[in-house]
């Protein structure tokens, strides 16, 4: 009961952070999940509480949904994300952890790259980005801060951008979920968990709502920064210790 009390307390407040952010619920929860269940018990619990916090930030800013981008960037990231998944269930799991743990902190870098080329993207650089970072959120589930800067450049601000990446990443996570079921890596138990810690993310994502407006593009990055930093050596740690 502790474990679970402590899930779904950071669960809260990872829904909070990322409803705000746009990003970072799995980073800071992933690590979580995989010291209270396992690290192939984690990823299929995760990715259903992925697609519920990404349903909740829809729901909140539903009416400002670019759905054109949404369909360049799923038309491509729907099919790489399934291919990802299952390439995910073939690996074990210290394997998982590890390179988890390596891809969080090789974000870092990757995502002040991204940002300082400051180019425009257009809807066939979103089917690209879609392929791309679907099949990586396929394999190591946590890809915000990639599809934060693709969707930006692409010119989409606060709300616009909150739902839009939201609404491509519901997609995106459904075809994981999908695989992982017809792949047997869903049981029910674990189906029942992962609705319990969508919950506590929609909870707080519902709650960040009201911070959107308050939070500058600089503090947005250090604090992403931070949980890449944080989540990846807190993988590392489980897997090598």
């Amino acid at each position: 009961m502790a474990a679970y009390t402590f899930v779904l307390l950071t669960g809260f407040a990872a829904g909070c952070l990322s409803g705000v952010i746009g990003t970072g619920s799995s980073i800071i929860l992933l690590p979580v999940l995989v010291h209270a269940f396992g690290p192939k018990q984690a990823v299929p619990i995760m990715a259903i509480a992925a697609v519920m916090a990404n349903l909740s930030r829809v729901l909140a800013w539903w009416r400002e949904v670019d759905w054109k981008a949404v369909a360049a960037y799923t038309v491509t990231g729907v099919p790489a994300a399934a291919l990802g998944a299952r390439t995910l269930l073939a690996l074990p799991p210290h394997v998982i952890e590890i390179g988890l743990g390596i891809f969080f902190l090789a974000m870092v870098p990757v995502r002040h790259v991204l940002a300082r080329l400051q180019w425009k993207a257009r809807l066939w650089h979103l089917a690209v980005a879609g392929t791309c970072i679907g099949f990586l959120t396929g394999l190591v589930l946590s890809t915000g801060p990639l599809s934060v800067p693709v969707f930006l450049s692409y010119g989409l601000l606060k709300g616009a951008f909150l739902a839009t990446e939201a609404a491509s990443s519901l997609f995106i996570y459904l075809s994981k979920v999908v695989t992982f079921h017809e792949f047997g890596a869903l049981p029910v138990d674990l189906l029942l968990q992962g609705l319990i810690v969508g919950a506590s993310l929609m909870a707080g994502t519902f709650a960040g709502k009201a911070l959107v407006l308050r939070m500058s593009v600089a503090v947005h990055g250090h604090v992403l920064d931070g949980l890449l930093v944080c989540s990846g050596l807190a993988l590392l740690w489980t897997a090598l210790g």
